[in-house]
């Protein structure tokens, strides 16, 4: 059987939820250095039922973490549009990617499109092909290892955007709503 990586190593999986084509992406991060293992698509064009789809997405999901056993999922969170309908499709979709991870006990964690956008190229209303073109060159990509579909490069971005988080350091300042909120729940420190 094989086991998760090594906490030396770590593999990340990144998804860009879709009802059409469904983006993925994996890196292996080595120390604090991040590579691409592999970026791809589900498509799901060809299926008419949309009940086949949403099985289809949790089938091809768990593979990819049967086969690269990654340590934790970052995925894009649906943003909020003007049309419902379509929002509520791309929430199935991540719902059931996210059911696949859960089933497996991978740790998950969700990005607002305009958070993924900002920590990969510093403007958070970049278009695709910003996105991508800037993922090109952080992770040394050449042409031909790019995708025609750009759901696969936001899903490895979602990725890259956890990588950057997990080196941010973390604190608990926004568990408070002022300094005496803060003095309060600490007056043991206070003299």
């Amino acid at each position: 059987m094989q086991t998760r990586s090594s906490q030396t190593e770590k593999i990340l999986l990144g998804i860009d939820p879709g009802t059409n084509v469904m983006g993925y992406g994996v890196l292996r991060v080595s120390g604090n250095k991040p590579e691409l293992v592999v970026m791809g698509v589900i498509d799901m064009r060809k299926e008419r039922d949309v009940y086949l789809r949403l099985g289809k997405i949790f089938d091809r999901v768990t593979g990819i973490i049967d086969e690269f056993l990654p340590d934790e999922l970052a995925i894009e969170a649906p943003f909020f549009g003007k049309n419902v309908q379509s929002m509520l499709k791309l929430g199935r979709a991540q719902g059931v990617a996210i059911a696949a991870a859960i089933h497996h006990d991978v740790p998950i964690s969700e990005y607002a499109p305009l958070k993924i956008k900002l920590a990969i190229t510093g403007n958070g209303s970049a278009s695709k092909e910003q996105v991508a073109g800037m993922l090109q060159k952080l992770l040394h990509l050449r042409d031909d290892q790019m995708p025609h579909f750009m759901d696969a490069t936001d899903a490895v971005a979602a990725a890259y955007c956890h990588f950057l988080q997990m080196n941010r350091p973390t604190t608990d300042a926004r568990h408070y709503g002022s300094w005496k909120d803060f003095a309060r729940s600490h007056a043991d420190r206070i003299r």
